[in-house]
């Protein structure tokens, strides 16, 4: 790791697959931030795509410092690796090909990284828009909130759509991407677990914002029913991995279990509720909680919910 004085070299890593128009949006801006950074910067699209579609596309882009890869292995575990493993810098930073950043993204991530000696890594926040009017029932329902935390909190669970990850601490812990959740989704969260089990800490940067733009084919109630459940499945299933004892598994699958089916409970009682008093907001949580606690209930015994099947 630099020194405190020196200002450490990044990497920003945006992973892509079948997505031209993102990817065609999403390089100008990066491409300004490396710029605009007063250290060394540079811009690397993984394509996990093996025909290579995005090629053209990256090719059309002069700037040295901006590197393409293709990944021909399937699945979002084997790209992230496949970035890890090109990083020569001190630092790598990963965002989606379908987020935009705030004008001082990656300078607010650095500079809350650089108070913080001995970190794995800092978090920054994503907020949600939608790309066409949204049904009131996702609106009511919150599903595209995300919690805002305190800047400099600690953050046990993480994903990768706006991270900033330390080079040197990540292999000091031995640390990747678990491939076995590449297909089924859960690989970050299996990432955050192994890195806190490791001692690696990860901290918030509110500031450090990426906005998303939700997709109309996204925006639907199946589309978010099906995520809460593969939330759900994720968890339940990272957290027993990561025990040992034969003995603990076993007791983490009924506590799990229970957990699950009390969710179930309390979302059949919530919905209902809702229906009651026409309260849509609660009829959309109770929704949420039945999906997320089937989810639980499904990934304690080993049961995987595949969220990234492709159809090519």
């Amino acid at each position: 790791m630099k020194g405190m004085l020196a200002l450490p070299s990044v990497t920003v890593a945006v992973l892509t697959f079948k997505r031209p128009t993102d990817i065609h949006e999403a390089l100008p801006q990066l491409l300004d931030q490396v710029s605009r950074y007063p250290g060394h910067g540079r811009v690397l699209v993984i394509d996990n795509d093996a025909a290579a579609s995005a090629a053209d596309i990256v090719g059309s882009f002069t700037e040295e410092n901006l590197t393409y890869v293709v990944e021909a292995t399937p699945g979002i575990a084997a790209a992230r690796n496949r970035a890890l493993a090109e990083t020569s810098t001190d630092l790598i930073v990963f965002i989606d090909d379908d987020e935009r950043p705030v004008a001082d993204w990656l300078e607010l991530l650095v500079a809350e990284y650089r108070k913080h000696p001995g970190a794995l890594g800092v978090f920054g926040l994503v907020e949600s828009s939608f790309a066409t009017e949204p049904d009131p029932w996702l609106v009511a329902g919150r599903f595209f909130e995300r919690r805002k935390p305190a800047t400099g909190s600690v953050r046990e669970v993480v994903a990768t759509n706006n991270l900033l990850i330390d080079m040197a601490r990540l292999r000091e812990l031995d640390l990747s991407f678990d491939q076995d959740y590449g297909i089924s989704g859960g690989s970050d969260t299996m990432f955050s677990r192994q890195a806190l089990q490791r001692g690696g800490t990860f901290y918030f940067c509110a500031e450090a914002l990426v906005h998303d733009v939700v997709p109309a084919e996204r925006a639907t109630r199946e589309w978010v029913l099906k995520r809460s459940h593969r939330a759900g499945n994720s968890w339940s299933r990272t957290q027993v991995a990561v025990i040992e004892s034969p003995v603990k598994r076993f007791a983490a699958r009924i506590k799990l279990s229970a957990s699950g089916l009390a969710r179930i409970g309390f979302g059949v009682a919530r919905g209902a509720f809702g229906l009651v008093t026409r309260n849509m907001a609660q009829r959309a949580n109770g929704a949420r909680n039945i999906y997320r606690g089937a989810g639980l209930v499904s990934g304690a015994w080993g049961h995987t919910h595949v969220e990234y099947a492709r159809k090519d």
